[in-house]
């Protein structure tokens, strides 16, 4: 089992102004994010625009990122699809190039919606690889909620080792810190208390344009030392309020930008940002330039 403990970086994939992978700028960006001390980063995240990016893409930018990482932190590749062959195509690709876990969405598209039907697809994916599965509860995107009687199942899996919580339930999510399964958080507003109550750590989109903030975060919790860790939550959560109620991938992509991190360009069909929210991301990441 991977050790996937602290913050995975749910990495951005930068663009040229004509909405190609700049590769040359991912790279720079990997760089970046190792440099503020991440512990993990997740290749062909959701924040990375995943459902817009073709298979040859990511596997792409998962080679090149696998082997410019060169093992100095975790790496975890999305291999999400709605077709369970591609997902396992993708899996053993990311595998084979040296990923240590892999990130999956269930089946989200007119798929099986019952206990039985997600187990059966996380099986059939388990049997096929050999590295971790991260699971992911995003019932906002994909109309489903992996419960927390599936998630006691599917930890029986051999690789079902952890699941990436973006609900934002903290209710749920105390409830999955009871099972067997490792618990990384996904609901950015939830992060302090996430790690005060127990999760191993964060996959994380709002590090994408305060990663040096993230990990010292984590690092707070994990030191005991609350004071300042509640100091500084204070100066990071304006912003991932706003990105949370409003529209998160634009915004991040917009804050990164701001910050230093990325080409700040979105591939379509995302809708590039308005000047009244460019304004309001840029009051509410005001409080970090300081850190």
């Amino acid at each position: 089992m991977a050790n996937l403990t602290g913050v995975n970086l749910a990495m951005q994939t930068p663009f040229d102004a004509n909405g190609a992978v700049d590769y040359a700028a991912w790279e720079e960006l990997i760089e970046q994010y190792i440099d503020a001390g991440v512990h993990g980063l997740v290749l062909g995240a959701g924040t990375g625009q995943h459902p817009y990016l073709t298979e040859a893409e990511c596997n792409k930018l998962y080679e090149i990122g696998i082997k410019r990482i060169n093992g100095r932190c975790n790496v975890i590749c999305q291999s999400s699809a709605l077709n369970v062959d591609e997902v396992v195509r993708r899996s053993k690709h990311a595998e084979a190039h040296g990923a240590d876990a892999l990130m999956i969405l269930p089946p989200y598209f007119e798929g099986p919606s019952d206990d039985d039907g997600l187990f059966e697809f996380y099986k059939e994916i388990d049997a096929a690889i050999g590295i971790d599965i991260v699971g992911y509860n995003i019932p906002q995107a994909t109309q489903l909620s992996v419960s927390v009687e599936l998630l006691a199942r599917l930890s029986e899996l051999k690789n079902f080792n952890y699941i990436k919580d973006s609900g934002g339930d903290f209710t749920t999510h105390q409830q999955y810190l009871q099972t067997p399964t490792a618990v990384l958080n996904g609901c950015d507003t939830i992060a302090l208390y996430a790690f005060l109550a127990g999760a191993k750590g964060a996959i994380w989109g709002a590090a994408n344009y305060m990663p040096h903030e993230s990990v010292k975060l984590f690092n707070l919790v994990q030191e005991k030392n609350y004071t300042e860790a509640f100091a500084l939550w204070e100066r990071m959560l304006p912003s991932q309020l706003l990105i949370w109620k409003n529209r998160y991938l634009p915004l991040v992509v917009h804050a990164a930008h701001q910050r230093g991190y990325g080409t700040g360009n979105l591939r379509k069909p995302i809708r590039p940002l308005s000047a009244a929210e460019r304004s309001a991301m840029d009051a509410a990441i005001a409080p970090l330039l300081n850190v």
